[in-house]
């Protein structure tokens, strides 16, 4: 698999992270308050402009206030396991 930004599994992620973020009833500008980062940052996370790495990904889950493992399990749902590395 290629390792884009505009793979199933990162839109996947975006979108999961997205959803939740949106479900926990918070806006980009509060979840980057509660980060101590830019509101740009999150934007560009859920634009799909930057990749994230695991930590990112746990950190982020946590700030918005859903387990991780919430996240993960949305995207493996989508992605297809005969999919190509």
């Amino acid at each position: 698999m290629t390792k884009t930004i505009h793979s199933p599994g990162q839109k996947a992620l975006i979108e999961a992270l997205t959803n939740a973020r949106k479900e926990a009833g918070l806006s980009q500008m509060a979840l980057a308050e509660r980060l101590h980062c830019h509101q740009s940052m999150i934007a560009r996370i859920e634009s799909g402009e930057r990749r994230i790495d695991v930590v990112e990904l746990v950190v982020l889950a946590r700030a918005i206030g859903v387990d991780p493992s919430a996240i993960l399990q949305a995207v493996a749902t989508k992605v297809d396991a005969q999919q190509k590395m």
